[in-house]
């Protein structure tokens, strides 16, 4: 580590040292998400440190003037930095703000087709990511993330910063070496072709629909299903939960097991 990334490191150490964030303050932001109850207190604890820090690399701001409350600040970094929690806050280091709505935001798009007409397009967003930021949340999905529903627009948005580290969201995300990339594209194919399947067919999913937008919806909604619910995505796609415990060095059904005893 060089001169500067040791003395950015020390002053924000110190940071660190001087914020007084209690239990009581982690429990208010994130004591009705079921994921961190099912958290060891080990893997809380880190989350805590992990969080903190990323509230002070990161810029978070309320659109339109919005306040943003210290809970919501708490509840939102504890989310954000669940995925990196084995992989180190670098992950992210392509983006540096999030931008937070009262609610559902209009974003509009451009893009030109293949035969050279520009078309713009409007859409009401709950979240959205850009490769080199900002990450904007509906701060009413932010509220109600990680509900029975296995939605987390925190999770998903995160997500897809991850996938665009990697020649743009695409549903690939840098993989770790060792990490079989034939292997991943044949396995997520095979599961986009099951959901697809199933959604034709009327069958039960075992992730939102939504995942058939694009490659990186698919990514995305299965990193929110990998957290929120992994048993079910384990049990319909075993070799894509195996392909997504190796890139996040994680297994959320373990949590789940230790975490039974615990309210």
């Amino acid at each position: 580590m060089g001169l500067i990334a040791r003395l950015a490191e020390w002053r924000e150490n110190r940071q660190l040292g001087s914020l007084d964030v209690t239990e009581a303050d982690w429990q208010q932001a994130l004591g009705d998400w079921q994921v961190y109850r099912h958290l060891p207190p080990e893997m809380q604890a880190r989350l805590h440190r992990m969080a903190l820090r990323f509230l002070l690399r990161k810029s978070m701001v309320g659109a339109h003037g919005l306040e943003l409350s210290d809970q919501v600040r708490l509840r939102i970094a504890g989310m954000a930095v669940l995925p990196v929690l084995e992989l180190g806050l670098d992950w992210y280091d392509s983006w540096q703000t999030l931008v937070v709505h009262e609610g559902q935001f209009v974003a509009e798009h451009e893009w030109i087709d293949e035969f050279g007409i520009a078309h713009a397009e409007r859409s009401a967003l709950c979240g959205e990511a850009a490769s080199r930021g900002p990450v904007v949340l509906s701060l009413e999905d932010v509220r109600s993330a990680g509900g029975d529903d296995a939605q987390n627009v925190v999770l998903h948005e995160l997500a897809h910063t991850l996938d665009m580290r990697s020649e743009g969201a695409n549903g690939a995300p840098p993989l770790h070496p060792g990490m079989d990339a034939g292997a991943w594209k044949r396995d997520f194919s095979a599961a986009w072709e099951d959901l697809a399947h199933r959604v034709r067919s009327g069958l039960t999913a075992p992730v939102d629909d939504y995942a058939l937008e694009a490659p990186a919806e698919f990514f995305a909604v299965l990193t929110e299903a990998f957290f929120e619910q992994p048993g079910p995505l384990a049990d319909a796609w075993p070799a894509v939960f195996r392909h997504l415990c190796d890139f996040y060095r994680q297994d959320p059904r373990s949590w789940r097991l230790q975490g039974l005893g615990r309210a």
